[in-house]
């Protein structure tokens, strides 16, 4: 594959994100040190406002769309590109963490050996923060961004499934050519080309209550057929490669001396590709359509959230190769992996977009406790990722994917339009 960028332009990227690490830090440190759990929103709004201005300060035209979840806003920068015939890029980041508000007080950032750990110090303030300012080198080594545009989507809820910004995303999906989702790399250093989809369930089993000492055989329990449904969705585990189901929180029953009326379950459904995982979701509605174990039950199903699988597209695939000779020419070896979880290249790539994923520090443990950023990665990672958007933008193939959307946009439909539909009809 021909580079995109010339080993002076690398170097000189390199150089200005060298000079711009102490920066780095010192915004990772202000970001971390803030709460911003999905559902702390003065927290998620103080991030919101901070991108805002430093995606104003590196020229973009910011718009914020208010949650109407009661949620964060979400925060969209619009960049001109140097290049009015070129491709638009889409880049995604997110705004929230998965810990609740008092954690920063617990265990607030810092760097020690060469680890920085803290409340979202991987997932993903750094990412997050890799983005910005690999446009801000572009933008200064290169002269501009040599494309037509670039959307950067601060998304607030992503760790809740996205139930706001998705909307935002899927409407600017059907516009680009490529997209960047800038959670961290993988522990090892993969990006990422493929994600399973996901879909969250709640299930309801309805029974009838009764005393369970003076006349049983009046009940109806649900906990008993509740039972006989987990071991039913367990036993789905396989059927199909890659499909994973659990059943991850079970709530039933008032006492010991009456019969359950009422049992409810939540189950986590993931799977590698579309057609398994329509295939699961048909089956625990075959499931759920009679009572196996109990007479007179009756089931509820809702579908709370959920993500398309982001399967490897053949031209995320051509992604993926600029990201590995870009990252040879770096000085380091890059692969590209699968993971089982979701993020939201996984509505991008449902889409039909050419989707990249992986793409900001290298980190680990997201989600917990431990979680934590191998700092020395910053530099070299945010090079990688200024390199491929540059190196996007001037792709002739990648060109010749944007005046195929702009065709097709004119004479039968957006890229994407169908893909988001039969998204919506998937996840309810």
């Amino acid at each position: 594959m021909e580079p995109g960028l010339t080993d002076h332009e690398l170097a000189a990227l390199r150089e200005r994100l060298d000079a711009a690490y102490p920066d780095f830090l010192a915004d990772l440190e202000r970001l971390v040190n803030t709460d911003c759990g999905s559902y702390t929103k003065h927290g998620v709004d103080v991030i919101g406002r901070w991108t805002a201005e430093r995606l104003r300060e590196l020229g973009a035209r910011v718009t914020v769309h208010p949650n109407e979840l009661g949620l964060g806003d979400t925060v969209i920068g619009e960049f001109t590109g140097t290049d009015p015939a070129g491709p638009t890029l889409l880049c995604i980041g997110h705004m929230d963490t998965v810990f609740d508000e008092g954690t920063v007080a617990e265990r607030p950032f810092a760097v020690e050996g060469g680890i920085a750990t803290g409340p979202g110090v991987t997932d993903m303030k750094s990412g997050l923060l890799a983005g910005l300012y690999a446009i801000g080198a572009v933008r200064e080594a290169l002269g501009g961004l040599p494309m037509a545009r670039l959307v950067f989507v601060a998304n607030p809820d992503e760790e809740i499934g996205s139930p706001a910004s998705t909307p935002h995303i899927r409407r600017l999906a059907a516009e680009v050519d490529a997209c960047l989702v800038l959670e961290c790399a993988r522990a090892n250093g993969d990006i990422v080309s493929s994600r399973k989809g996901t879909i969250d369930l709640v299930i309801t089993v309805q029974g009838k209550a009764s005393h369970a000492g003076v006349e049983p055989e009046k009940g109806r329990s649900a906990i008993v057929e509740a039972a006989r449904l987990i071991t039913d969705l367990t036993a789905l585990n396989g059927r199909w490669a890659g499909v994973t189901v659990n059943v991850g929180v079970v709530e039933g029953g008032t006492r010991p001396n009456v019969v359950a009326e009422r049992c409810q379950l939540q189950v986590d459904v993931r799977s590698v590709t579309r057609d398994a995982l329509e295939a699961t979701r048909a089956a625990i509605a075959d499931l759920t359509l009679v009572p196996r174990a109990v007479p007179d039950v009756t089931f509820s199903v809702e579908e709370t959230s959920g993500h398309l699988p982001m399967e490897k597209l053949e031209r995320s695939g051509r992604l993926a190769d600029h990201a590995i000779a870009l990252a040879a020419s770096i000085g380091f070896v890059l692969k590209d992996a699968a993971t089982g979880g979701a993020s939201d290249a996984n509505t991008t790539a449902g889409m039909g977009v050419p989707t990249l994923d992986g793409l900001g520090p290298i980190g680990g443990l997201d989600h917990s406790p431990s979680e934590y950023l191998e700092v020395a990665s910053i530099v070299p990672r945010t090079t990688l990722l200024a390199g491929l958007m540059a190196t996007i933008g001037r792709d002739p193939e990648v060109r010749r994917w944007a005046d195929e959307r702009q065709a097709r946009a004119g004479t039968v439909r957006p890229i994407g339009a169908t893909e988001r539909r039969d998204a919506a009809q998937l996840l309810g």
